[in-house]
């Protein structure tokens, strides 16, 4: 298993408030500076685990709502859209 598979299976077992904290981590480090090409790429690499798993996150509770909302109500949509 290549170190990126270890990765992306560990961040699959990571909450959302962990996973963004650890994004947040890979954002300080590359603001910091001082990286090297190959760091700054592996970084950027982790991060777009990390984010795309936070969204599946996200996407899954919206579901989740919005299937409460029609069970709770008969079939109602609400747009979650962002303002």
């Amino acid at each position: 298993m290549t170190d990126m598979e270890q990765f992306r299976e560990e961040v699959s077992q990571m909450s959302f408030e962990v996973a963004i904290k650890a994004l947040e981590d890979l954002v300080q480090e590359l603001e910091a500076g001082g990286t090297d090409l190959d760091r700054s790429l592996e970084i950027y690499e982790r991060a777009v685990v990390l984010r795309q798993h936070c969204k599946a996150i996200l996407d899954d509770g919206q579901r989740r709502i919005q299937k409460i909302i029609e069970t709770a109500d008969g079939p109602v949509t609400e747009d979650f859209g962002s303002d």
